[in-house]
This record gives C-alpha cells, sequence and structure tokens, in this order.
C-alpha cells in the first residue's frame, strides 16, 4: 500500500508540476485540470482492470489495450453488458490511444475531444444535476485553460506523457482506506477557503469515523438511504457509506457550491458509489430542497452533517420564513444583526431542515457549535427542547478544541435517534482527548486511534466513564433546563482527609493569624492611597 501510495503522490505532483510549469500554478484553473486528468486516468486503468475480470484474455496480454482494438462490434457490445456501473470506454477513448498520437498538430484539440468524448457517453451515469436540473457532465476542454494558443499542444503531450508512467491497477483492491487517503492528499491545496457560499469542503477523518461507527452500531442495515445536505467533498457520506456498505446503500447530497459537487462526484467514483451520482444536486439547499418523493421533501434512514455555522444569508431569510416552510423550520429563522450578517446562524436552518428530513426510524449525527448545547433562549432552546420532548435524542459528544484545524469553534456532535423513545440519552466529555499539533498557521488537535476507538465504543455500550460519559434520562435533561453538557451531570466528589482535633486547631490558627495578617496589610495599602490621594488633591 505504501508503495503505491507514494507512485499516486507522485503522479499528483507531477501534473501539479506540469500546470505551475505552464502559469497554471494556484490558478483557479489548475483545481479543474488536476482532478479531470487524475479521474481520467483512474478511469482508463479501471475499465482495464474491469475487462481483465470479465474475460481471461485480457489477462493473458502484456497491454490489454491490444487485444481491446482486436474487437469486433458485436463482442464489444456483450463486454459492455457486464461493466455495470463502471466507465464504459470506446478504443478512441484509451490513454493509449492519445500516447500514440502525440505528435499530431492538434494533440491538445485531440485530448479535448477524448474527454469529451467519454463524458458524453457515459452522461447517464456520471453527470451531477443542478436544482434546475441542468447537467454538469464529467469533464470539460481542459487546454482552453492555456491562454496562448501557442502552447497548448505542448501543454496536452506534457500532461499525457505524466499519466502514462504509472497504473491504478494494484490499488484497486485496497479500497476505502486507500482512497481516503488518496482524495485528501488530491484536494489538500485546493480546500483551504470556502469556494462556495454553503461549502465546508472537508471534514476530519477522525470526527467522520466516530459519526459513523456510532450511527452505524453495530446494525447491519441493507437498502437504506444516506443523505448530506451540505455535502461538501463528501468525507461524512463516504465514511458512513462503508461502515454499511457501499453496495447496501444510496447516496443523496446537495450543495450549492460546484466545486465541492464535483469533489464529491470524485470521491464517489474513487469509493466505488457510482450508481448514486445522479442523487448528487448541485443547489440552494435551504430554499430549494431538490430531493422530493410525492411533491414533498424525501425522508432519509442516515443523515450525516458538518453545516456552515455562521454565513450571511440574509437575502435568502425572507423566502424561508412563510407559511409553506413553518413545519420545516419550526423553531424559527434567526434573525439578520444590524452590524454583522456574517454571524447569521445558518446551521439553525440546517438542524432543522434535517431533523425534518429524517425517516420515522432514521438516525443522523450533526456538527453544532457547542454553545448550542447550553444556550437558554431562542432557537438553539427551541431545537432542545424538541429533541427531547419527541425523545429523539441518542446522545452528544463535545470534542476537543481545534479538532478542525480551520475554525477555533468548540464544536459537539448531535446524535439523533427517532427510535431512542423512552431510552437513555449518553453525554460525553471528549474535550480533554487529542494532541495538539501546527497545521500550517492553525493549531489542530490530532485524536489517536485509541482515543477514536474510545468515544466510539463507550458510546455504542452505553457506558459511564467518570468524568467522561454519563447516561441521562430525558426527565434528568428537562430538570437542568435541557441542557445537553455532560459536565453539568457528573457527580461532584468532594474528599475527605481524617485528622484529630488538634491537627485540626493547628490548623485553624494558622488561617486566622494568615488572615490578621491580610487584615493589617489591607490597612495599611489603604492608608498609602488616602494619602496619595490627598496629596493630588492639593497639587
Amino acid at each position: 500500500m505504501e508503495d503505491i501510495k507514494k507512485q499516486t503522490e507522485e503522479l499528483i505532483d507531477n501534473l501539479k508540476a506540469t500546470c505551475a510549469g505552464y502559469g497554471l500554478g494556484n490558478d483557479g484553473n489548475e483545481f479543474k485540470i488536476i482532478t479531470q486528468m487524475f479521474l481520467y486516468k483512474f478511469l482508463n486503468d479501471k475499465f482495464g482492470y474491469e475487462l481483465k475480470n470479465i474475460d481471461e484474455r485480457f489477462k493473458k496480454v502484456e497491454h490489454w489495450e491490444t487485444e481491446f482494438e482486436k474487437l469486433t462490434n458485436d463482442e464489444y457490445e456483450e463486454l459492455m453488458l457486464f461493466m455495470g456501473d463502471n466507465a464504459k470506454l470506446k478504443k478512441e477513448h484509451l490513454l493509449s490511444n492519445l500516447f500514440n498520437n502525440m505528435n499530431q498538430d492538434n494533440i491538445a484539440e485531440f485530448l479535448d475531444d477524448t474527454l469529451i468524448g467519454i463524458a458524453n457517453y457515459n452522461n447517464a451515469i456520471f453527470s451531477v444535476r443542478t436544482d434546475s436540473n441542468a447537467k454538469i457532465e464529467l469533464f470539460e476542454r481542459i487546454s482552453n485553460y492555456i491562454t496562448d494558443p501557442s502552447k497548448r499542444n505542448d501543454f496536452a503531450r506534457a500532461i499525457i506523457s505524466k499519466l502514462c508512467n504509472f497504473n491504478f491497477e494494484k490499488a484497486f483492491g485496497l479500497g476505502y482506506d486507500f482512497f481516503a487517503i488518496i482524495f485528501e492528499y488530491l484536494i489538500k491545496d485546493y480546500n483551504k477557503d470556502g469556494g462556495g457560499k454553503y461549502a465546508e469542503y472537508y471534514t476530519p477523518r477522525a470526527v467522520a469515523k466516530i459519526m459513523a461507527k456510532i450511527l452505524v452500531g453495530n446494525e447491519k442495515p441493507s437498502n437504506v438511504t444516506c443523505y448530506d445536505p451540505s455535502a461538501g467533498s463528501g468525507t461524512l457520506l463516504m465514511s458512513i457509506a462503508h461502515a454499511i456498505g457501499t453496495n447496501k446503500c444510496t447516496i443523496f447530497s446537495q450543495d450549492i457550491s460546484q466545486k465541492s459537487s464535483t469533489m464529491l462526484r470524485l470521491n464517489l467514483i474513487l469509493n466505488n458509489l457510482i450508481h448514486s451520482i445522479p442523487n448528487i444536486v448541485q443547489g440552494n439547499t435551504l430554499t430549494t430542497p431538490a430531493h422530493t418523493e410525492n411533491d414533498k421533501i424525501k425522508k432519509f434512514d442516515y443523515i450525516v452533517s458538518n453545516p456552515p455555522f455562521k454565513l450571511d444569508f440574509s437575502d435568502d431569510r425572507e423566502d424561508l420564513d412563510t407559511e409553506a416552510n413553518k413545519e420545516r423550520f419550526f423553531a424559527g429563522i434567526p434573525k439578520i444583526p444590524n452590524k454583522d450578517k456574517d454571524k447569521m446562524a445558518i446551521y439553525l436552518c440546517f438542524l432543522q431542515h434535517i431533523m425534518y428530513s429524517l425517516a420515522d426510524n432514521g438516525k443522523a449525527a450533526v456538527v453544532v457549535p457547542t454553545g448550542f448545547i447550553t444556550a437558554q433562549s431562542g432557537i438553539e432552546r427551541k431545537i432542545r427542547e424538541r429533541l427531547i420532548d419527541k425523545e429523539m435524542l441518542r446522545g452528544v459528544v463535545s470534542m476537543p478544541s481545534n479538532i478542525f484545524a480551520t475554525t477555533g469553534t468548540n464544536v459537539s456532535v448531535l446524535f439523533i435517534d427517532k427510535e431512542n423513545k423512552g431510552g437513555q440519552v449518553l453525554l460525553m466529555d471528549a474535550s480533554k482527548l487529542g494532541t495538539k499539533v501546527k497545521e500550517g498557521k492553525n493549531q489542530k488537535t490530532v485524536l489517536s486511534e485509541e482515543e477514536e476507538n474510545k468515544i466510539i465504543e463507550t458510546f455504542n455500550k452505553q457506558e459511564v466513564v467518570d468524568d467522561f460519559s454519563i447516561l441521562v434520562s430525558y426527565e434528568d435533561i428537562k430538570n437542568k433546563n435541557y441542557s445537553l453538557s455532560a459536565g453539568q451531570y457528573f457527580d461532584v466528589k468532594i474528599e475527605y482527609v481524617d485528622i484529630t482535633a488538634e491537627e485540626f486547631e493547628a490548623k485553624m490558627n494558622e488561617y486566622k493569624a494568615n488572615l490578621k495578617e491580610y487584615f493589617k496589610q489591607s490597612h495599611e495599602l489603604e492608608d498609602e492611597i488616602q494619602k496619595q490621594l490627598e496629596l493630588l488633591k492639593y497639587e
């Protein structure tokens, strides 16, 4: 695995170096070129890998492409019936064909036509749709990003040559653990800022793992739906899909950012979830929820989300605050502040949308600011009251500070479970776990694998651990003003020390003596201050 990982990272680095060499380093279009060429290489190698699994003759030759080119039209059509959800390529789409035509005078156009040809041929399964049902296809013409037409052919040759030095074939058996690491490496330079209004591109894998393992637990669900209304690059969705089984769930998502939707599509392809690509929607979840059933918002079995916390959505507020939305936003819509609109608590809208979108036996895990769990008024309080009064909360985990390197906001994870009627709620304070490390200019808290497992196992086993976790009833929470902070339920421990009467009297005399000395010093200080004030008055 380490060897393949190193080679894959070198491929990504080489693609970036080529872009930099042609003036596209840190350019907005660099992201599109890197991800598209990486994806093209992946699909080409995956196609060959699947062919070998379908037909032995492709294993017996050194270059499967040579054997593929010999196929008759009927043989080709028959093979394609067995390709399932994988990309289907024609002879002219292969990387080997590009390589053999590298000396053509129009190789840049040839490369673009190849990418567009693959996108059109696989349009039905690889296109992402918008909330107005427009289609965003798999590939674009990348040579157009080179503004000097005279350099486009050289750029195309340089890019193609980088793809021919490595094969993904050995990586396909490694699965999620490998491609999660590679996806992180691929997008690490492109998820540092909000490229879209709602985009939260990346959730730490430790947090994603904890959320998925607690949500799924020891259950073995099948044929279930998983949803993220602010999906970003899809880290949370990938984690829960693999906890359930990629062939046992269907992914649904929405995010307003085109960039994050492109990342999510790539993530689904890498993680064997191509069947869910038609359910990726680029659009505004709050104003235009795209996933519906019988003209009503669709209900989901599992929901995971790390929504943006504070954001200016004043342009949309009036559209949300309508009679039609009263049931969905039962606790209300945050008001527009007089000064800083960016501090509008948009996560409260997402949280209400999630609660509304849960199936009758649904479960959800949502990242919220830790301040939410104790706020004594407003929308926050009303949401907590609904969670407790309707008995649909399974627990809360308060995470260490700086678990997200990009924000200093302390976060907690709410675990909602509509089947926890009459059950107990586990509250956990994991804030003391983790090790502080520097990530760029920011400080980040990193959980060890042992700490991750401690959180997961303690929660799933419903264990009570001193100063770490406690089980409480819904009635207990009501009596504590609906607070979900574990610390408010921990027993206060008083340590007693046995001492003799003589020792007690000695201690008291010591305290009395100290108090007399402190009072004496206090009087002296007061006198000195008074003298200074008198002098100042005469001056």
